[in-house]
């Protein structure tokens, strides 16, 4: 309803479903909408359009998402291989595991301030909470990229280093907010976040618990990313004339699709979204 407020003030083609653009959009707020009708107006003036159809929303919507491509931003051969590769790594671990937002586009195509490449992931429907199998799988899905390269160039790059700290950020607070270490037990260390009433007017300091209890805090965290980080190199590993394949038509197109790289799958006979077994 609020994307046909802001849309009201563009021309739009008849093909142009809002439905379609807002199933990509859960979440958004206001001003992230009138952003995205804005940009696909400006993409269709530059297109000598009279009026916005469905590419120039959706490209709105990923430049809103992603940031702008930099085609300037050039990478040598050996990088654009890694970064394909890397790129597919996390879409086939998206594709293999439950509870993941699905994959509408990779692309080695870079964007924004710093991505040299980007798996594009929109969300199904707007969520508010997220259960702990469901962190475990995103913090998987972050470490695809990761793996990926490890397993085709037996080391990593430090184009990986965003995904890792996101990852790193997740199994923090499964551990120290959200009480979903069995070893810790149903406590949170995250005493920043202590309610108003609760709060003794001295700031809480990080060391507010035992050196101890920090170890066994590092040792969780680290169990978290490793049982992940086992369960994503099983995925690969026997995936990897897949990854390959598919990193070389990615590297041919730049860009495929969702359904494209589902396709492409579909030719090794492996199954998407089969749950692997990990501990």
């Amino acid at each position: 309803a609020i994307l046909k407020i802001h849309a009201r003030s563009v021309p739009l083609e008849s093909a142009a479903d809002l439905e379609v653009i807002a199933s990509m959009t859960p979440g958004f707020v206001g001003a992230d909408l009138a952003n995205i009708v804005n940009e696909a107006a400006l993409l269709a003036v530059r297109r000598s359009k009279d009026k916005v159809g469905l590419p120039e929303l959706q490209e709105a919507v990923e430049r809103v998402i992603a940031g702008l491509e930099k085609k300037n931003r050039v990478l040598n051969k050996a990088e654009r291989e890694r970064v394909a590769h890397h790129e597919v790594g996390h879409a086939l671990v998206t594709l293999s595991i439950p509870g993941t937002d699905s994959v509408q586009k990779v692309s080695i195509i870079p964007r924004g301030i710093a991505a040299l490449g980007y798996t594009l992931q929109l969300p199904t429907e707007e969520r508010y909470l997220m259960t702990k199998s469901e962190l475990e799988n995103k913090i998987a899905m972050l470490l695809g990229g990761r793996i990926a390269e490890e397993v085709v160039y037996h080391e990593v790059s430090t184009g990986a280093q965003d995904d890792l700290l996101k990852a790193t950020q997740i199994a923090k607070s499964m551990v120290k907010t959200y009480g979903m270490s069995e070893k810790m037990g149903q406590v949170t260390f995250d005493l920043e976040r202590q309610p108003l009433f609760l709060q003794t007017g001295q700031p809480s300091m990080p060391g507010d618990y035992s050196e101890a209890t920090s170890r066994e805090i590092d040792c969780e965290i680290r169990r978290i990313i490793d049982e992940q980080y086992a369960r994503v190199r099983k995925i690969l590993t026997e995936q990897q004339n897949l990854l390959r394949h598919a990193a070389s038509v990615l590297l041919e197109k730049e860009t495929i699709t969702g359904e494209e790289l589902k396709a492409i799958i579909a030719q090794f006979n492996v199954s998407p979204r089969t749950r692997p077994s990990h501990n």
